[in-house]
This record gives structure tokens, sequence and C-alpha cells, in this order.
């Protein structure tokens, strides 16, 4: 790169040294332009044109930009190949500069930072952090900065990297922080069969993870003492992720007030949960399908998505990677979708008032980060509008459980939010501030003021061009105005011998002279003005309100994690209704598995009209009916069958009801499986190392209270090879 000669080149410059690292899109009144490698990488990724400045000297600059209004699309698709991007905005007003307008970075756009660009709204963006505090204890931290889910957990043993990456793996971060000369995973990595997909892993300074620096960022961001009532107390590594994750989000989000949204951190561990490892997670398709052609449709998370708010859809992926292990939860789960299933009147007016309900996590975390605009803020009012009639129809459920009336309590109607943003902002605001007309009449007397000298500036302008006909006796004579010259009298060749003294020639046509006089600048001045204040009281109004929209993100975030749960519930309800599904008996202490006449809940609602489901049953328990064998031809349903096992004990510990005539079950810890090899075989590892691989590991942890899954075991070596690993298989287990 040159050294630039023009000052907006070196001003450019001068900003893109602060940043190497990251594309930096510099604001030039209407566009986001890039200039020199950036811009021939944008445009290459963007598949944008690429031009180039200063084309007729010989210091050619490559060049791309993009519109200001519409830069969201593209930064989501740079975002999400992996780059990061430094967004640099004009700090002042072109207008009002009297030398180079002054420029900074606003915000550094990161794929794990991204919260107010195009996210899909079943899934979460997550930025996790790992740090380690002795030899064998790693912790991992997590925050979703679009919607302020925060949580952490941590691992001790020799086995503790590994076991964090299978955590790492299930969530599918979009980012990973990790100490820049401590790298985590090496040991581990040859067997994972490569990186986290779709993760950019980011080295972070070894100081941010320190505890010294971290726990203090964390403590203060929470405003606590202790971390205690979070329960990371005496769990360092844990809280050292949490630390770095918060260092990294106030580094990139430049000046986003407090980051108001994230003020709780949940700590969790294994046993809290049924356990799902990347393996299970794919082999049963619980979110992605196994075979793109096929589409979403077979999994078991679109087959469950009857949610009619984002989160709700974002929680019932929450619930299927996670189901619960606790069965005081799950029964209360399950008597809640009850109390809904027997109201089928209100529980179909709650699903009509919650339909109106917008991403109020996502639009709150915009508030948050000072990134909302006058149309965000409207459509949290309007999402906040519906609250009463979610209200009204939870209070009419008869017999409503007491999860249900818990959460009922929790939504807070937020009346005061709701007026004070529609007292404020006008109904169809534009998308941005400087376009003006953001505020309502009446708020502001000042604004009001200077809004009627703009609306009475046609009469007032009449009233000048007709008093100077008059005067000059130029029946033709106009005033008029261009964004070069003001306002100006135009009056033509043949009159020009009627211009009065006092009028200051602009501009000669070909037929025409362009005059102004005193009253003309004076008015001028006075308009524009009036135009620029408009525009500086209309912003200081709308912070105002945003900031005051912010102080209130706790009750808005407790009612919007009381929603998502009644959403998801009502689903869970809706779906019993309309597919027969029955409640399942949870058995505390029993490892009994007894399904009657189940159905898989994907491959059921996948036959047509024509085709007949058959139910199949299932009994397995810890004492006589440990194992059951399947055996079978081919196409006849073994392989469905295992997972259909597997996905009713998921539904049923998730809160779900299930799809069988009934069910009795026990607990468990863990579902493993061993099916196919297709992923690993395009990495050179045989279908008998990959079978090998999955076994030993499942062996190594599974429990008494864990459900196996393996189909063909042995099916990759010779007939009596395979026989004898399966029999020694069955033998262990």
């Amino acid at each position: 790169m040159s050294e630039p000669t023009t000052p907006l080149m070196r001003q450019y410059v001068a900003i893109k040294k602060q940043h190497p690292n990251s594309l930096l899109f510099f604001r030039l009144g209407d566009f986001y332009e890039l200039f020199f490698d950036d811009a021939v990488t944008a445009a290459r990724e963007l598949q944008i044109t690429l031009t180039s400045r200063n084309k007729e000297s010989d210091q050619s600059v490559p060049m791309c930009g993009v519109p200001y209004h519409a830069a969201e699309n593209y930064l989501t698709k740079l975002l999400r190949k992996g780059y990061k991007v430094a967004i640099c905005e004009q700090m002042e007003q072109p207008s009002k500069a009297t030398k180079l307008v002054r420029r900074e970075v606003t915000r550094v756009l990161t794929p794990g930072t991204a919260a107010d660009v195009a996210l899909a709204e079943q899934e979460n963006n997550f930025l996790a952090a790992v740090a380690r505090s002795n030899s064998q204890t790693v912790g991992m931290a997590a925050l979703d900065l679009s919607t302020g889910e925060f949580r952490a957990t941590e691992f001790s043993g020799t086995d503790a990297e590994r076991r964090i990456f299978d955590e790492l793996e299930q969530l599918a971060p979009r980012e990973l922080l990790v100490p820049s000369e401590l790298p985590l995973f090496d040991a581990i990595e040859p067997a994972s069969g490569g990186r986290i997909a779709g993760c950019t892993w980011t080295p972070l300074e070894d100081w941010a993870f320190a505890p010294d620096y971290a726990v203090p960022i964390l403590e203060n961001q929470l405003g606590v003492l202790s971390l205690e009532g979070f329960g990371l107390a005496g769990r360092t590594a844990a809280a050292c992720a949490a630390g770095a994750v918060l260092h990294y989000v106030k580094n990139t989000q430049k000046g986003s007030g407090l980051l108001a949204h994230i003020d709780r951190i949940g700590f969790y561990e294994r046993h809290d949960c049924l356990v799902l490892d990347a393996v299970t997670v794919r082999n049963l398709e619980l979110i992605e399908p196994l075979f793109t052609a096929s589409g979403d449709a077979t999994t078991l998370y679109r087959t469950l998505d009857a949610c009619v708010t984002p989160m709700g859809k974002r929680l019932l992926r929450a619930w299927i990677l996670r189901p619960s292990a606790d069965i005081g939860a799950i029964t209360a789960r399950h008597a809640a979708v009850a109390s809904l299933l027997h109201s089928l009147i209100h529980r179909e007016e709650l699903r009509r008032a919650l339909e109106g309900v917008l991403d109020i996590e996502r639009l709150l975390s915009r508030v948050t980060l000072e990134s909302a605009n006058a149309r965000d803020l409207l459509a949290l009012a309007s999402s906040i509008g519906r609250l009463p009639l979610v209200k009204r129809a939870l209070g009419e459920v008869s017999g409503a459980s007491e999860r249900l009336r818990e959460l009922t309590e929790c939504v807070d109607e937020l009346e005061d939010v709701r007026e004070r943003i529609a007292k404020t902002i006008v109904e169809e605001p534009p998308i941005t501030l400087q376009d003006g007309g953001v505020i309502r009449e009446g708020v502001d007397a000042q604004l009001d003021e200077l809004r009627e000298l703009n609306r009475n500036g046609k009469q007032y302008i009449a009233g000048i061009e007709q008093r100077e006909r008059e005067r000059t006796g130029i029946a033709s004579l106009k005033v008029r105005f261009n964004s070069v010259f003001g306002y100006y009298l135009e009056i033509t060749k043949a009159n020009l011998h009627l211009v009065p003294d006092d009028y200051d020639r602009k501009q000669t046509l070909v037929n025409a002279e362009r005059f102004t006089t005193p009253e003309l600048k004076e008015y001028e001045t006075k308009v524009l003005d009036a135009q620029e204040r408009i525009i500086e009281i209309e912003r200081r109004l709308f912070t105002e309100l945003r900031t005051a929209v912010a102080a209130e993100a706790k009750r808005i975030r407790q009612t919007s994690l009381a929603l998502a749960e009644i959403d998801l519930l009502a689903c869970f309800a809706h779906l019993a209704a309309s597919r027969n599904y029955c409640r399942p008996e949870m058995l505390a202490e029993s490892s009994l598995v007894e399904i009657y006449e189940g159905r898989h809940p994907v491959v059921e609602v996948q036959q047509d009209a024509a085709t007949r489901y058959v139910p199949n049953s299932l009994y397995l328990d810890n004492t006589s009916d440990q194992i059951l064998l399947v055996t079978g031809p081919n196409m006849g349903g073994k392989s469905t069958y295992l997972r259909q096992a597997a996905l009713i004990q998921i539904m049923a510990q998730m809160g779900s009801f299930v799809p069988a005539h009934s069910a009795r079950m026990g607990l468990v810890d863990r579902v493993f499986t061993r099916i196919g090899a297709s992923d690993n075989l395009a990495r050179g590892r045989s279908t008998f190392m990959v079978e090998m691989t999955e076994t030993a590991a499942i062996l190594s942890t599974a429990t008494e209270r864990s459900l196996v899954l393996l189909d063909e075991m042995g099916r990759g070596t010779s007939t009596y090879d395979g026989l004898a690993l399966a029999w020694a298989v069955v033998e262990h287990l």
C-alpha cells in the first residue's frame, strides 16, 4: 500500500491500521466504502463490482462499496463466511465540518457478536470461550449477544478437554475465543476429525483469561460482589472463560452502554440434563438432516416446531439438545402441557395472542447495544401490546398447573414502556434518524416550533416572490432552490434592465440570470439551521427514549423468557391434541423404559394418508431385560425402531407428551448411538475405524442409566470378527 496523498485516504489508512484483521466499512455519505485489499476481498465474497479511486493517477486504489441502508445483508454474508468487520461512521454532519469529516469505528462485528444483523430466528448465535484453571480443569462459557443468554460449565479430569470439546460441538458456537499462548484441544483434535464446523477460532491475550482480570469483569457486569449466587463460586475456569467473553464483547461493541440485557449467567453441569453428544445429535437427526437432499422435514426439530414466537423456537431447539434430567422440572412441564391440552378454547386464544409477539429478546438486545432504530422500538411496543391478551388467556385456563401459574406471574404487561414508546414515535417512522420525522408532534415544544417554520416555508417563499414581482414589475420572476446556490431569484434576459441595485448576481445562464437578496439569504440560513436543529432534537429525544427502555431491560427480559416457555408448552399441547400423543409417566428411581404402541414422531407425520403406520412396543429395564436384540430383513424398520426409542425418551425428558398409546419410563443420563460412518469416510477413516472409535467412547462413558443404540454392530469387518465384537460389546454392556 503506497503512502496516500489525499486527506481522506490518510484518514482511512490511519483507522485501518487500528483494525488490521477486520474488513473496514468506511462511511462516505450514503455508502460504506472499502479500499485496497479489503475491497478486493469484499468484492469477491459479496460478488459486487470492484472499481478504483483516482483512476487517472499513478496511485489508483481498489475500491468497492455497499449502500448504507442495505448494509445488513452484506454484513450477514461476510460474518457467515467468518470475516470480522469494523464499522467506521461519520461522527459529525458533513455540512458542519470545517475540515475533513471526523470518523471513528463505532463497533466491530465478528461471527460471534453479530447481534443486529439478519439471524435465523430459530438459531442462537453463540460466542464461546475456553479457559484452564489447572492442568486438569477446563471451563467453557457461551454468550448469545443477540438474546442475552449466558451460560458456563467446567470439567475436571484427564478427559476434561475432550468433554469440553463435545460440549462445544453440540453448542455449535459461531466464534470460539482461546488463549493465544495456551492452545487447547491439541491432544484431541486428531480424534475429533477437525475443528467445530462453521466456527471461527479467535486467539485472545492470555491476561484476558486471568482470574484477577476476568472475574471482576464478570462481577461488575452482573452487579454482584460474589459469583456464589450464580453457582460459580470455586469454579475458576468457568468464571474466567465468562470474563474473557465479556472482555471481547465490550471491546467489539464500542460505546454500547452497559449491555443491560446481560444480567445473569447460568452454570450447568452434565448431570442436570440428558447428555447428547454431537454424534447422537447427528445420527438421530435432531436438528440437521443426515442427508441434505432430504431437507429439514426429517428432523425432530422441524417435526415438533409448532411454536409461534422466535423465542419459543429457540427454546425448543435448546430443550431438544439438552433434555432435562430433573424429575421435578419434567413433571412440572408435563402438568402444564396437560392443563393447556384440556383447555382447547383458551389454548388457541393464547396461541393467537402469541402470534403477534415479535422477537423481544433480539429487539431488547438491539436497544441495549444502542443499535435499535425507531422501527425496532415500535416493534417492541407492538409486541408488548399483546401481553394483556396473553395474560387473559392464561388466566382463563381451567385447572392451570403450578408451573403455568408461575409463568403467568412472570409476564409483566410493561404498559409504561409501551405507552412511552407509542407517545414518542410516529406510527410509520423512517429507517434512519437523519431522514427526520421520527418524533411525534407535541413531544417537544421547540421541535414543534421548528417544524412549523419548515411547513410555512412555501407560503413564505410565495410571499417573497409576489412582493418582488410587484416591486420590480417582472411578472415572470421566480424564487427557486438548489443544493449548490440555495434560494435564488431567476430573471430572464429580457427583464434584466428591471433588476434593482440591491440584487446580488449569483449565476449567469444562457437565457436567464440568478440573483439573491439579503432577505432570501436570511431566510435560507434560518431554514437550513431549523432542519439541522430538528434532526439534532429528534436524535436527542430518540436516544433518551432508547436509554429509558434499556433501563427496563431486566423486566423485559424476564417477560421474554416466560413467553418463550409459555409458547413452547402451548406448542406441546397443540401437538399432543393434533397427533394423539400421550403423557408419559416418569419414574424417579427406575431404569424402566416401557412404551406401548410407540410411533416414530418424524416418520409418522411424513406418511401419506394411504399409508398406515404400524406402532411398536418396547420394554427395557435394568434387571432381566437390559438388552434388546433386533433382527430382521433389510428395509424391515430396524433402524427406525431404534431411533424411535431414543426420540420418545428425549421427548419425554424435554417435557413433551410422546407418540405412543402409553409410556412409563425412568430418567436416562445419556443417549449413545453408533449408526453409519458417512461423515468420516471422506476424512480418510474407514467404516471399521469409525465404528471402533465411537464404540470405545460409548463403552468407556456409558453408565447403568444410559440408553445405547448400536446399529449393525461389527459390519465394518468380516462376519466372524464382527460377531465376536458384537458379542463382546453386548456382554460388557
